[in-house]
């Protein structure tokens, strides 16, 4: 189970540095501009939420597997997809809500190792699943996905108090992770396929 979890989080990791590569490639970029992009995307939220957590040194200086990962994915990114339109339009978005679930249970495991609060733990895993994709948007001056209309951040609370609410009733560790993940991702997808969205708040000028 450890060594499939760990295997998803790569996969997860690679998926959030590819969609930094895209961005980065939309906007013209450097190959040094492309990396930044690539690796804030894909451990920014799980460093903030290290650091937050004082889990130092960070995972990824822990493990640099996990940097080697975002450097190969970002050069064959950059080699390999020329157009990203031409890949049918399901397979970033599938590809993201995967990573995105398995990263929320991830911040959420990792937060109740270090402290007690069901409420920081949520709060942890919604920050690991969307913080690399903010700190993203911000450097290439967008407004964030997650303040937007996506079903994105949302799916992520709900996926972490899921995991939560089943520890609470007593589940083990391994199916409170499955229950998260699996409760972010459906939700996720569903919004994906049917283009759900929150209502927005707008004031008249």
């Amino acid at each position: 189970m450890d060594s499939m979890l760990y295997l998803v989080d790569l996969f997860g990791t690679a998926v959030f540095a590819i969609s930094g590569v895209i961005l980065a490639g939309r906007l013209r970029m450097d190959p040094f501009g492309v990396m930044v992009l690539g690796s804030v995307t894909a451990i920014g939220g799980g460093t903030i939420r290290d650091m937050a957590l004082g889990a130092t040194p960070v995972f990824w200086i822990t493990d640099t597997t996990y940097i080697w990962v975002i450097i190969v994915t970002c050069i064959a990114t950059m080699m390999l997809v020329r157009h990203p339109r031409r890949l049918p339009w399901y397979v970033l978005p599938v590809s993201d809500a995967i990573g995105l679930a398995v990263f929320v249970g991830i911040g959420v495991e990792k937060a109740l190792i270090f402290q007690d609060s069901y409420l920081i733990a949520v709060i942890m895993g919604v920050l690991t699943g969307c913080g690399g994709g903010i700190i993203r948007d911000v450097l290439a001056r967008e407004v964030p996905m997650v303040l937007r209309r996506e079903v994105y951040a949302t799916a992520c609370i709900i996926g972490g108090a899921f995991h939560v609410g089943a520890l609470m009733m007593g589940a083990s560790t391994g199916s409170a992770f499955l229950c998260c993940v699996v409760a972010t991702l459906v939700i996720r997808l569903g919004a994906i396929r049917w283009h759900l969205s929150l209502p927005t708040f707008a004031l008249d000028k």
